[in-house]
């Protein structure tokens, strides 16, 4: 994410780098830690022969009244020790300071109106604007810091109607996945009667007369019944403008096929709706399509339904259409990504024709704009923009300011421009326009920030894992540098669901840098950075690839002299929590303090909770004999060592997360505590008004922010002025 603050001139001239402290200092900063009880019960499971103790399963009811207690005085040790820590408030000071700038969306254009995000630093949550151009003054079409005084309430997307009269928008509340969508009048600034409820992984998407928009939802579920595993399912629907949800239509459902989820797209002509047809987390999906007449739903939309792939085999990502030709990004025998053109009255397969052929850098999304393709591809986990025409011949390529990050490029088939963002590790995120006649970019916004870029610098470099398998980290730090081995270092990673972790600017970063640290990411097995062959080897059995890279990463850092052992911390959140839970068990001699959030940490039972059963495509399920093995082999909560000495751990979580569900974080902390692993803390800091992070409001994510980076320093012994 990309961040960035001002700071007044008298702030930013005290602000030192990290130091030592004196052993009288730090010795005053130690804290004899007593954690609460917690009640072990002999609760056991067998998974195929092998019986398996769950003595914190009490903890997965997170309404009880005795897990409240729980996290009540688990949260009251971690705030006692938070508080007294000398490092918490000068880094909290020195966060908001970095996170107040202007920081803007991309451009979109619907309507005769553009519209954009903006906040202005501080805010809790990001506005909407709209104007009629780039020039002129832009008007507040949505403000979520109306939706709750605390910022809890979230915007969670948006859509305008073609003719650009209203805007479909949804909310969340505390970061659930759960949202409600309403209609706002766009020129009245008012909302109508209309709402669609129990929407989860949905946008919405309108009918070119503008009369009302597709969507998913789940049905209401019946009182008492757990919304859980897939006893219930998602269905595509319409809602026409001023009718109550009752009186949707159901467009399509598949009660045989309980895992798939369904997302629309109408064409830019608005002759066809394409239907994604997604299963799990997995990058593989399905496409059906659906004519529309004059722009309107058939009557019976199952019987005018047709298939274009359901056989679930590879990516297909539609990128534009115009008349039946529909462009699809695929990895469909090109792991790497490759651009197919698909005849919508011939359909099947062997009328595919390949426009834009598979490369040696990684395809990883492209967009048919003002006629043209736009094809954005990884080198070595660095964007590159090349240009296509509609025939498959390379016209151009996008010039970039440097090595990091870009992404955008959305756009209609006939659109003459389209806008894109640009960042690295020590460049908050610039949005550009770009002509797509001319090729030629021009800056809309580069933010102002109290974070001088010019004293720092980035670098990639390749580290070798542990079966000689090469992958690029990206490092950033204050110019100068000396690599003696002493020098504060914060890892990331994530590696998993095809997501590439690629150059970005975080505040969480540039806080660290400005401490004096070394700053990190690293693109490791289990994403995308390298296609499907390289998501594919982070997977299943194949998952502790993704713990040798990150591993060998660290020891790559010891090794070059950035940073030693007693000096290198590690994070990552959701599937980087269970990285990091997992790297920890494996070598806790290898890193000096551990910050794993909201991670996945039960790995023979995270498949039972939410959202969980869509990760056994990246996962596999401990409901099968091999999985099984695999997974109890790694699960963070079932591979806690005692009689290794750990490093200083502080778990975060949210009481209100509804995708990777508390009880992992939880039964993680109580089992950190428990066992014996040294006298370093072992912390949980639970959040008790946000969900997994998604929404978040600004103030929360610096206190968590903040509290990370000043329990990393003070693990490492040194102050922060």
């Amino acid at each position: 994410m990309s961040k960035s603050f001002f700071a007044r001139r008298t702030v930013a001239a005290t602000l030192s780098t990290m130091v030592l402290v004196t052993a009288a200092n730090a010795q005053s900063s130690a804290q004899a830690l007593k954690y609460p009880e917690t009640r072990k019960s002999d609760h056991t499971d067998t998974y195929h022969g092998t019986v398996v103790t769950d003595p914190y399963r009490w903890l997965e009811d997170d309404n009880s009244a005795e897990t409240k207690a729980w996290v009540k005085a688990q949260n009251a040790v971690t705030d006692k020790f938070l508080e007294a820590m000398p490092q918490r408030m000068p880094v909290r000071k020195i966060y908001t300071e970095l996170y107040n700038f202007e920081r803007y969306g991309l451009p979109s254009k619907e309507g005769g109106r553009y519209f954009w995000s903006r906040n202005d630093g501080l805010q809790q949550q990001s506005v909407i604007y709209m104007a009629k151009s780039l020039a002129d003054k832009p008007v507040v079409a949505i403000d979520p810091n109306q939706f709750a005084k605390d910022g809890t309430v979230a915007l969670t997307g948006m859509k305008v109607s073609r003719n650009g009269r209203y805007a479909a928008y949804g909310k969340a509340v505390a970061g659930s996945d759960w949202q409600v969508w309403q209609v706002r009048d766009l020129d009245t600034g008012k909302d109508l009667a209309d709402k669609t409820e129990w929407v989860k992984f949905s946008s919405a998407e309108w009918t070119p007369d503008g009369k009302g928009y597709f969507y998913s939802r789940y049905d209401a579920p019946k009182e008492g019944a757990a919304l859980s595993g897939v006893n219930y399912f998602q269905k595509l629907y319409y809602h026409r403008i001023g009718t109550p949800q009752s009186a949707d239509q159901l467009v399509y459902e598949n009660p045989v096929e309980k895992e798939w989820g369904f997302g629309a797209s109408v064409t830019d002509d608005g002759k066809h709706v394409i239907i994604n047809v997604w299963k799990g987390s997995g990058r593989k999906n399905g496409l059906l399509v659906m004519p529309l007449k004059n722009g309107a739903v058939p009557a019976a939309p199952a019987s005018v339904l047709k298939t274009i792939t359901l056989d679930f085999d590879g990516e297909f990502t539609p990128i534009g259409a115009n008349g039946n030709t529909l462009w699809v990004k695929t990895d469909l025998n090109a792991p790497r990504g490759r651009v197919v053109a698909i005849d919508l009255t011939k359909r099947e397969r062997a009328n595919w024709k390949t426009v834009v052929a598979e490369t040696k850098d990684t395809l990883t999304s492209a967009d048919v704009v003002g006629g043209k393709i736009l094809a954005q591809y990884l080198q070595d986990a660095a964007t590159a923009v090349i240009v296509h025409g509609l025939d498959g011949k390379k016209l151009s390529s996008v010039s970039l300011p440097g090595v990091g990050s870009a992404s955008g490029f959305g756009g209609k088939f006939n659109d003459k421009e389209t806008f894109y963002s640009y960042t690295s590790l020590i460049n908050p995120t610039e949005i550009y326009r770009y002509d797509v006649s001319t090729g030629k970019s021009t800056l809309f916004k580069r933010p102002q920030t109290a974070f001088d870029t010019t004293q720092y610098e980035t670098k990639r470099e390749f580290v070798t894992s542990k079966d000689g398998t090469r992958f690029p980290i990206f490092i950033a730090h204050r110019k100068g540098l000396k690599l003696d081995g002493s020098n504060p270092t914060l890892l990331y990673g994530y590696g998993g669901f095809n997501v590439s972790e690629t150059p970005s600017y975080r505040v969480t970063a540039s806080t660290w840098m400005k401490m004096g640290g070394v700053y990190v990411s690293a693109s490791i097995r289990g994403g995308g950075e390298y296609g499907a062959a390289w998501h594919d080897a982070g997977t299943k059995g194949k998952k502790q690839n993704v713990f040798d890279d990150f591993i060998a990463a660290g020891e790559w850092l010891v090794a070059n002299k950035y940073t030693n052992s007693t000096r290198l911390a590690v994070n990552g959140g959701s599937n980087g929590g269970l990285l990091v839970g997992a790297v920890v068990n494996q070598r806790p001699d290898l890193f000096g303090a551990a910050i794993p959030q909201v991670g996945v940490m039960d790995m023979l039972r995270f498949h039972k909770f939410t959202i969980g059963w869509a990760w056994v495509s990246d996962y596999g399920t401990s409901d099968k004999p091999d999985d099984f093995k695999w997974l109890y082999a790694y699960s963070p909560l079932h591979n806690v060592a005692s009689g290794k000495k750990y490093p200083p751990i502080m778990i975060t979580t949210a009481d209100h997360d509804d995708r990777v569900v508390p009880a992992h974080s939880f039964k993680y902390a109580a089992a950190l505590q428990a066992a014996d692993t040294g006298s370093a803390p072992k912390l949980i800091r639970i959040e008790t008004s946000a969900g997994h992070g998604a929404g978040k409001p600004t103030s929360k994510i610096i206190e968590e922010r903040a509290d990370i980076l000043a329990f990393i320093a003070n693990a490492f012994d040194v102050s922060v002025k």
